[in-house]
Formats: structure tokens, C-alpha cells, sequence
């Protein structure tokens, strides 16, 4: 997480220049991976993925419908 971070503020101090800024994102994508989240599946069980799929639009369509939702304020 710290090099995640450390990237991430490298990209930010880059601003507006192009070559420090490429640098600056390959590291964050290196960290990326490196923390799993990006690249290769590191884990199968064969279930299907519902990520970024609205929760009325997957088997977990009445779940969701009986959560109490906050009010608006």
C-alpha cells in the first residue's frame, strides 16, 4: 500500500509532464498488480462474477429489494 501510495502522489507532482507522468502510472500499475488488483486472476471458484452489475439484475435481486434504504435528507 505505501508504494500504491507513493505512485499515486509521483502522478500527482507529475502534472503536466508527459514523460515523469507515464513513469509515474507504470508504477502505480506495478503496485496495482503487485497488491492483486490488477493483472491475472489469482483466484477461481467458479462462481460467476456480478461486479458492476446493478444488485436487481443478479440472483441477488430480492436481497437487495428487502434492504431498508436510508432516507434522503
Amino acid at each position: 500500500m505505501k508504494e500504491l501510495m507513493v505512485a499515486r502522489r509521483l502522478v500527482r507532482d507529475a502534472e503536466g509532464e508527459r514523460v515523469a507522468t507515464a513513469l509515474a502510472r507504470k508504477r502505480v500499475d506495478l503496485a496495482k498488480i503487485a497488491l492483486g488488483e490488477r493483472g491475472p486472476l489469482w483466484w477461481d471458484d467458479g462462481a460467476p462474477d456480478y461486479n458492476r452489475h446493478m444488485a436487481k439484475n443478479t440472483p441477488y435481486a430480492d436481497w437487495f429489494a428487502a434492504l431498508e434504504m436510508p432516507a434522503k435528507q
